[in-house]
């Protein structure tokens, strides 16, 4: 097995195919439609935050990224390799974990996903100095999976003098980006990585709703993503939802939700794919208020790194 740099858009491509042709499995992820999504963050603007392994020939068995806008190591690997290779991307991360905490100067905590019954990972998370988040006392954390499948989906109407529609392009962009950051009160969120998701192949602008107030105001997002690949079985995913908190009592987020899981029935999705945190959560709820149920529990490990000091 060859590690190699990331070298361009074509990885980025034969990197989603990896995944969406193994979705399941032991080497089974919650990060498949919405792969564009991730894909287009400026976690890849330094080509060393991604790594490809491949074989002597040139064909892909894994890759890993560091995903600075969520602190989370995403990767994954052919599901036909050997457990060296998970060490072996274990071993880059720690290596360029330690390196990006010199460069920004502050402590930096990497989150890692997997579910419970992926022994092998965790296992080797464990040996790598990972920690299991679902029981550490008051700040515990843990997520799950749910899928919704066939069934109609219930109708939510906007208020009246409210629209739910299609982001307007890039003319929108800007005040897509501020409403995002104050929903999720962080600046992780770039023009540039929105404009990039609108220019992504896999990008379909039908899917990418908003909700409008009656003074014009951008309320609350949805984005909807499919996973083609698989044509007898094609798969949704929702990634990210969110409503400003000046119209949460307008429960927009349920409005823009269901138009956006009916959109993605249209498009033939049979399954639809979301995670969350856990039963404690909000969002939890919302999701099960439309039919969502959990099939998978996933499990959250963490890794802190310290400033070294010469």
């Amino acid at each position: 097995m060859i590690q190699r740099p990331y070298s361009g858009e074509a990885d980025k491509h034969a990197m989603a195919a990896l995944v969406q042709t193994y979705p399941t499995g032991r080497c089974g992820s919650v990060h498949v439609a919405d792969l564009p999504y991730r894909f287009s963050s400026w976690a890849f603007d330094d080509p060393q935050n991604v790594a490809l392994w491949v074989t002597a020939e040139g064909r892909l068995q894994a890759w890993a990224v560091m995903q600075l806008p969520f602190w989370t190591v995403d990767y994954a690997l052919h599901p036909q390799v050997g457990p060296d290779l998970h060490r072996q991307i274990l071993a880059w991360a720690d290596q360029r974990s330690r390196q990006l905490t010199g460069m920004l100067g502050t402590p930096s905590a990497w989150y890692i996903n997997v579910f419970p019954g992926q022994k092998e990972r965790i296992h080797d998370l464990e040996a790598a100095g990972f920690v299991c988040q679902a029981d550490v006392g008051e700040d515990s954390w843990s997520k799950v999976w749910l899928v919704l499948g066939k069934q109609p989906v219930k109708v939510y109407y906007p208020p009246v003098g409210f629209v739910v529609r299609p982001l307007a392009g890039a003319s929108e962009v800007e005040a897509y980006v501020e409403l995002h950051r104050s929903v999720f009160e962080t600046k992780n969120m770039t023009i540039e990585w929105r404009l990039r998701i609108l220019s992504h192949p896999d990008y379909m602008p039908e899917l990418d709703l908003v909700v409008a107030a009656p003074d014009g105001r951008m309320a609350a997002f949805c984005i909807g993503w499919l996973n083609k690949r698989l044509p007898s079985r094609p798969t949704g995913q929702i990634e990210p939802l969110g409503c400003h908190k000046d119209f949460r009592k307008y429960a927009l987020g349920r409005v823009a939700l269901s138009e956006c899981l009916r959109r993605l029935q249209a498009c033939g999705a049979q399954k639809i794919h979301v995670e969350t945190d856990n039963y404690r959560n909000t969002a939890f709820a919302l999701y099960r208020s439309v039919g969502f149920r959990v099939i998978r529990n996933v499990l959250v490990f963490r890794k802190d790194y310290k400033i070294a000091f010469s």
